[in-house]
């Protein structure tokens, strides 16, 4: 029996929830008075809620189970037998796990109902699954399913109401059977790749690869390698300058391909003026955007305030848990007319900020959403709930919320109105040509405003036949440039289009390879080291590296999902494609340690390098520390041939890391301090820079 305040229930609903403030909420919106009850037992929060009966309602912390090798310690490769365990067995840090899973073991032991309502995906289906089967005691198989896409009580109510039957076994069985492959994969390459490298330096750094890292890690090297390789090609342009306005057009065969054509070109426009030959006017209509699926909203974050997938993505989560919009990890562009589109926007309509389009689009005789091709049977696109702050958001939470709702907004607006502007001008038979654009009607921009970067550039009235006055010709000498640099959210769509990891997955991987220093900076470069594992895989085991082999894996989960595979063969396969690329990596471990080893050393000596001594001009000035005294300092690295002494203090509390930008004083490399408990700040080490001298004399 489980006591609640004075009271002993005897039997309740156990619903179980994959985070914690999803539980309140899902409490409170069940329980018959809106207060639920908490309570607290070693440090487990869950709720006692009212209504036709007890329920009791604990959350999860995301994944209690993990899989784990079957020979608890086992550190070598290849490792092919494994099961599912409490993350507190796998993982270190994770100990807290164990008392959450003896109070959720404990709850269970009275319930005479169970329901699943972890997120209605492949991730919160095995949170649920798992808590059920192993924490539970085998309820896996009689627990009912809530599915909602938000946290509204409305949206709770009518879950709880309506729950499906069963959990969904195709999907469950779909995603065990992900976590399993990719268990297999990165378990054995990583440990391959670490143990490599640890033997023949005999120090330890961790290095990972997987059946998504290594694909996304190999376009970023053959991007990479196409800048490298990049040869610019010269090409000239030829611009004219007219009119009082200093108008500029641009010569209509652009590029040039040879110098002597275009001062030709040049040569035989001196002198003269020009005549407007043609005036081309088209109307065009600029179509609403579509709704934001996660990658679309991950990708306009991205454009808009430079916050990185990873970002966005936990943003999303937390405006979610507080039933601001609907679930944000979803693939739909699609708005069912069930969520209620009246609703939403009459309660946007309560504040000020949306009063006015909100108003604008109630008044419409119907509302009727734009929306693209794509559907995820579990969820609809992201959209706002209508509900309203209740507690004050940080600026990045209020700017991904406004942008759901404008969003949300301008799908319901007309298609804005264009019109295009084309001049043609004539210069001694040589062919000039303006572009000019205006909006006509606003439509859905009026919505989106904030967000949409006008493309509009008018052009003073003109007619055909018009002389003009050539103020100038110029010629632009230019140079082909390489391929542009992925950036995170390039990357993103990138992996998208070649469909490899998930919606979930995606933004992790991409972060990944910047923790373990294969990539770096926000255009994303490839470090040495990142070079040095994808020509191992290329060599060693292509087939990790494969997009092909990544894709058809991506296709055969899909395919479980549908009841069309099964996942006995699909590990079964997995395994059999590792057992000779494990091999060959055992047997060529000394040389792909060597190579590894050598880029490791390279990789933490650039971790350490702040820029150049500006007293020897030729060394680096580099982090270092005294064999003697054990403290750290700035030192030159011409130290070590005899060539220069200099040298700097630094603070030997908290960490020390370059930080790549310049004091904006003196123009010195700076260094970032972090010592516990303060906040971080830059360090100028110069002792001549003009902010110590003005601190000396106060």
């Amino acid at each position: 029996m489980l006591r609640c305040g004075l009271r002993l229930l005897r039997s309740y609903t156990l619903i179980i929830t994959e985070k914690p403030d999803a539980a309140s909420r899902i409490a409170s919106a069940l329980d018959a008075e809106g207060k639920a009850k908490k309570l607290v037992e070693n440090g487990v929060p869950y709720y006692v809620a009212k209504r036709s009966g007890d329920i009791v309602v604990v959350p999860a912390l995301g994944h209690l189970y993990t899989v784990a090798s079957k020979k608890r310690g086992e550190r070598g490769y290849p490792v092919f037998d494994f099961r599912w365990v409490p993350r507190y067995m796998a993982e270190r840090g994770a100990s807290r796990i164990r008392t959450w899973l003896k109070v959720i073991s404990k709850l269970a032991e009275n319930a005479d109902k169970f329901i699943d309502a972890c997120d209605y995906d492949i991730e919160g289906s095995i949170i649920g699954y798992s808590i059920l089967k192993y924490a539970c005691g085998g309820k896996e198989n009689t627990a009912q399913r809530m599915k909602y896409s938000t946290l509204t009580k409305e949206a709770l109510e009518k879950s709880y109401s309506e729950p499906l039957s069963s959990l969904d076994f195709a999907l469950i069985e779909a995603g065990l059977t992900r976590h399993e492959v990719d268990w297999l994969y990165g378990i054995n390459l990583s440990r391959a790749l670490t143990t490599a490298a640890k033997n023949y330096s005999g120090r330890y750094a961790t290095l990972s690869t997987g059946r998504v890292q290594g694909p996304t890690l190999k376009f970023l090297e053959t991007r990479e390698k196409s800048i490298k390789c990049f040869v610019p090609t010269p090409y000239w342009n030829i611009k004219a300058k007219f009119g009082r306005r200093v108008l500029e057009v641009e010569y209509e065969k652009n590029p040039v391909e040879t110098r002597a054509e275009a001062e030709a070109i040049i040569d035989s426009c001196k002198g003269k003026d020009g005549e407007t030959e043609k005036i081309e006017l088209k109307e065009f209509q600029q179509l609403p955007p579509l709704p934001f699926d996660l990658g679309s909203l991950q990708s306009e974050a991205y454009r808009l305030f430079r916050y990185t997938p990873m970002r966005t993505s936990s943003i999303a989560q937390r405006l979610y848990l507080a039933a601001l919009i609907s679930y944000p990890r979803t693939s739909s562009q699609k708005l069912p007319p069930e969520i209620g589109y009246e609703a939403i926007l009459k309660k946007l309509g309560r504040t000020p900020e949306y009063r006015q389009e909100a108003m604008e689009l109630l008044a419409k005789p119907a509302l009727k959403p734009t929306e693209g091709k794509k559907i995820d049977p579990a969820h609809p696109a992201i959209y706002p709930t209508g509900n309203l702050p209740e507690r004050s958001l940080n600026s990045a939470e209020r700017n991904i919320w406004d942008l759901v709702v404008r969003r949300f907004m301008a799908v319901f607006g007309e298609p804005a109105l264009m019109q295009s502007i084309k001049v043609a001008i004539n210069i001694n038979g040589n062919k000039f040509q303006m572009n000019g654009r205006h909006t006509l009607e606003e439509g859905w921009l009026r919505f989106y405003k904030p967000y949409f970067k006008s493309a509009d550039a008018a052009l003073p009235p003109m007619e055909e036949g018009q002389k003009v006055s050539v103020k100038r010709v110029l010629l632009e000498d230019k140079f082909t440039t390489p391929p542009s640099r992925y950036n995170p959210s390039s990357l993103l769509r990138r992996m998208e289009k070649e469909e490899i990891g998930t919606k979930a997955t995606r933004a992790g991987i991409i972060q990944t390879l910047n923790n373990r220093k294969y990539t770096r900076e926000e255009r994303i470069v490839v470090t040495d080291l990142g070079f040095e594992v994808v020509d191992v895989l290329n060599e060693y085991c292509p087939a990790v590296v494969s997009l092909e082999l990544t894709r058809k894996l991506e296709e055969r989960m899909n395919d479980i999902q549908q009841g069309n595979e099964t996942r006995e063969n699909v590990l079964r396969d997995t395994i059999e494609i590792l057992k000779p690329v494990t091999e060959q990596l055992k047997e060529k471990e000394r040389v792909i340690g060597e190579c590894l080893s050598q880029a490791l050393m390279k990789a933490r000596l650039e971790e350490r390098v702040i820029g150049a001594c500006p007293v020897c001009k030729n060394g680096k000035l580099v982090i270092l520390r005294s064999r003697t005294s054990g403290k750290r300092f700035i030192g030159c690295t011409n130290y070590f041939k005899g060539t220069c002494k200099t040298s700097f203090p630094l603070p030997q509390k908290g960490l020390a890391n370059p930080t790549g930008t310049v004091c904006r004083s003196c123009g010195w490399n700076t260094v970032r301090i972090w010592i516990k408990g303060n906040r971080p700040w830059n360090l100028c080490f110069n002792p001549l820079c003009p902010t110590k001298t003005k601190a000396e004399k106060r």
